[in-house]
Parts: structure tokens; sequence; C-alpha cells
């Protein structure tokens, strides 16, 4: 994939060093993938597949005498024989580093230095955790991309910090012997009993919703759950509530959710009125299309109301206007289309509509290894939010799974433009930050990550990945626990 990536790139002619190298993924590492594999139902043919040297017939093997630039994936090349980029991951070489750290349970930072200085850098992720194979090619695919990006001058490594402590301190973490991945893969196997267990016992995954009144003062300024702690909107158990979106129109506070159908596998767009003391009802439905819709960001503009909903399962980003306020949606115009875009969010800034998003490589499921959901960042520019939208020339503008992933509508405080963020370092949507956009235009974004919010005391969810606000309410999302049989009972 990275050889026919950087093939297709302009001037640009490759040829494959494909003697063997050393290192490599021991073959207990190739066990445990085969256990993974049958256990999660995950692809035969995914990237840590190893293929036959035949497959580099297309591309030369024997490389020029004085090549302008050496991609060394090893870590076994002689910097001084030419120009060298080295990849790696927390400061070490080889896919053995890689899948030793993925192991160790340790977020890669993965940097393409040259002489030792970073040059490109990205902090690697997966929605997977836990699943060393569905990991590893999550982070090989974003490795491709880094390097892609790299070559055409997108990526920098100014947006990450330096190397983690641990790097710092030494030498990675070594590769498990073989005894110590078997003991793993019967953990693994043990766990994915328990998982099925758990599943039959309990609706999973389920998030519920928090709301609270400001009184002034918001997330933004306390930097920390409010002493007051959170109202939950309450659901049935049958069905979850998350991705709160709330919009004051005509004088009426109305919060739009990702309504979740554990039976259906799927959600659909709902919206329930506020009033001084809460919710007035229940949510009611007000999209439901063929595929799953999540996100949906509502926002107010020329005197009607619109909605760009995630709808990354059909691979499209699309506009829609309402037409009786809080339903009869129509799909004004596809914005986006053969991306799987997650969590568009739009912010009008420097005289221009900016579209924030991350974008997945290849399909959309834990089957084929594209590439995680949540950790580059990718952004579009446009004269009105109606489009039409003009890729940003440094796409992808970051590869941080701690900060990539929108968390809500931007906020602007005096000059500045502050960003909600998903900090997906231990698992998906786990915390959520608050970013300082310190640069936005057409040469790049920069932003700074002030501040993360964790689930605890005073919101005892065991995640926290959404933040909005409006009419002087606030809304935060996290995950709950929702026994099957409760619902069942008619129990709520």
């Amino acid at each position: 994939m990275l050889l026919q990536r950087l093939a297709a790139l302009p001037d640009v002619t490759v040829s494959v060093d494909g003697r063997p190298a050393g290192g490599g993924l021991p073959r207990g590492a190739e066990a445990l993938f085969q256990l993974e594999t049958a256990i999660h139902g995950l692809s035969h043919d995914g990237l840590a597949k190893r293929v036959p040297l035949s497959d580099l017939a297309p591309y030369r093997t024997e490389g020029p005498a004085s090549p302008d630039l050496v991609l060394d994936l090893c870590g076994d090349v002689d910097p001084e024989a030419s120009r060298v980029w080295r990849v790696t991951y927390d400061g070490a070489g080889g896919e053995e580093a890689l899948l030793a750290l993925i192991l160790d349970g340790r977020t890669p930072l993965a940097r393409i230095e040259e002489n030792g200085v970073a040059i490109a850098a990205g902090r690697l992720g997966t929605e997977y955790g836990g699943i060393a194979l569905a990991s590893f090619q999550d982070m090989l695919a974003r490795t491709a991309t880094l390097v892609v990006a790299a070559m055409t001058g997108a990526a920098k490594a100014t947006a990450l910090p330096a190397l983690p402590e641990a790097a710092q301190a030494g030498a990675p973490p070594p590769m498990p012997s073989a005894g110590k991945l078997g003991v793993r893969a019967a953990k693994a196997l043990a766990r994915r009993i328990v998982q099925k267990i758990y599943h039959l016992c309990y609706n999973a995954p389920h998030w519920k919703v928090g709301w609270r009144e400001t009184n002034g003062r918001d997330l933004f300024e306390l930097r920390a759950h409010p002493a007051s702690g959170w109202q939950v909107l309450p659901d049935d158990g049958s069905r979850f509530y998350a991705d709160p979106f709330p919009i004051l129109h005509q004088g009426q506070l109305t919060l739009f959710v990702e309504d979740y159908i554990h039976r259906l596998g799927k959600a659909i767009i709902s919206a329930v009125p506020f009033g001084p003391a809460g919710p007035l009802g229940s949510p009611k439905p007000v999209l439901e299309l063929p595929y799953h819709l999540s996100y949906p960001f509502v926002f107010e503009r020329d005197g009607e109301v619109w909605m760009i909903p995630e709808s990354c399962a059909n691979g499209t980003v699309d506009l829609y206007r309402a037409t009786a306020f809080p339903g009869g949606w129509v799909k004004e115009s596809t914005l986006l289309s053969g991306v799987v875009a997650s969590d568009a969010t739009l912010v009008e800034h420097g005289g221009r509509w900016w579209m924030f998003a991350t974008i997945r490589d290849g399909g959309g499921t834990i089957r084929d290894g594209g590439g995680a959901f949540s950790d580059a960042l990718h952004l579009w520019s446009a004269p009105d939010f109606r489009g039409p939208w003009t890729p940003h020339p440094n796409n992808p503008v970051l590869i941080d799974i701690a900060s990539a992933r929108p968390a809500g509508r931007m906020v602007k405080r005096g000059n500045d433009l502050i960003r909600p963020v998903q900090d997906c370092r231990r698992s998906y949507g786990a915390a959520l930050g608050i970013a300082r956009v310190s640069r936005l235009d057409l040469s790049g974004m920069e932003q700074v990550v002030e501040t993360i919010l964790n689930p605890g005391e005073l919101w005892n969810g065991r995640k926290l990945h959404t933040l909005n606000e409006a009419g002087g309410f606030e809304f935060i999302d996290g995950s709950a626990i929702a026994p099957r049989w409760k619902h069942r009972r008619g129990l709520t």
C-alpha cells in the first residue's frame, strides 16, 4: 500500500531493497494474530499479512547508486551512505518495535527522522485497544499516511510533543517471549468469552447524556467538572443517547442527540425540547436513514436551521435543512463524498468557513485494517457553508489520537478559537480535551491542548467525549452500564 501511494506521487520513482533485515515479527506474534483473526472475525488479508517478494515485481529491486532519498523502515540503513529518512516508533525502528509498544499498552509516537531530527510526527491510535492485530494494522496504515504526508511536505513535527519519557529513558520494551505471547493469547481468548457473556447480559456500548445549567460559567472557563455535577437524560435501556447538540431557535432550546436503538444496531437522530427545569419529555425521532447517523452538528444561518449529521457509514458528508423544526429535514446537498469522515464540525473564521473531520483510509470496519477513525485530522475550506469545499493542501493537518477528532462545536473567547477534542489514547472517547487554536489558515492549523477532562466522581460514566452548550445549558456524554433484563421488565 505504501509503495503504491509513493509511486503515484508526481516525479517520484520508487525502488525497493527487499533483502531480509534483522528483527521482524516472531512466530509467536503471528500465532497471536491468527487467534485474534478467528475470535474477532478479522480479515485474513489485512495489512499485517505477509506478502511474497513477487509482489515487489512492479517496482525496481535494485536501487540507483545515488538515490535522492532512502526510506528506512527497518532501522538498519547506514545514514552515512545517503540521505536517509528513518521511520521510528518511540525512537526505535522496525515493525517489531511497533508491536512491542502495542503489547506494552503504550500509545506510539511515530516519527520520520533525518539525522536524528524529526521532520514529521504523529501519535498513532486505534479504536480497538486490546486487540493486538487490529491495533497493529491501524498503526501501520497511519504510518503510511505519515510517510506520504512527509513526502508531499504536508506533515510537520511541530504539533506534537517530544518523545515520551519512557522512550527517552532507553530502549523500547522488548518483544515478549513465545511463552508470554502464548499466555497473552490465552488471556485474549478468555477476554473474548467474557465479552460475549457480557453482551448477553448488557447492552453495550451504552452512552448517556449529561446536562446542567451553566449559570454563566461553562467548562471552557471552569476547566473542571462543576461542583454541582450533572443531571442525566434518562433512557429505557433499550436505546442510548449520545452526541448532544443543543440549539436555541426562536426562544426555544432544543437538544438533538444520536438515538441508538440496540436491537437495530444503528442510530437515528432525535430531539427533545428543554424548559427551565430540564427536558420536556423524551427525545423523538426527527431524521432516520437506512444507515447509521450520529453527531448531529446543528446550526442556524440565513434564518434557517441546518444540520450535518455524521454519515460515514454512507461515505458522505451531507447538509440538511429543517422545513418543520425540529423535524422536516430535507437534504440540501452532499458536501463531501467517497470519504469516511467522522464528526464533521464547521466554524466560520478569518472570512472563510472551515470543516474539521477525522478521516479513515480505506473502509469503515474493524475487518479491513484501514487505519483508525480518530487520529488523522483533515480540513476543508469554503466561501460559504454550502460549499464548494476545498481540501486543505496540508491534509492531514494533524495525526494525533489524543487531539485530532472533534468533540463538539468550536467557540470563540475574545480573539481565540477554542476547540473541544477527543482524547482516545486509552480507548475511543475516553476523555475530553480543550484545545486553543493558535493558527487556522490556508497554510496550516496549529493548536495547543490546555486541559483534559476525565470521568470521575462528578461524572461517573467511564468515558467523556462531547461538549456543547446553548441557551444557558451545557451538555456532555459518556458511557454507562445497561442491563438487558432491566428494560425488558419495563424498569427505568
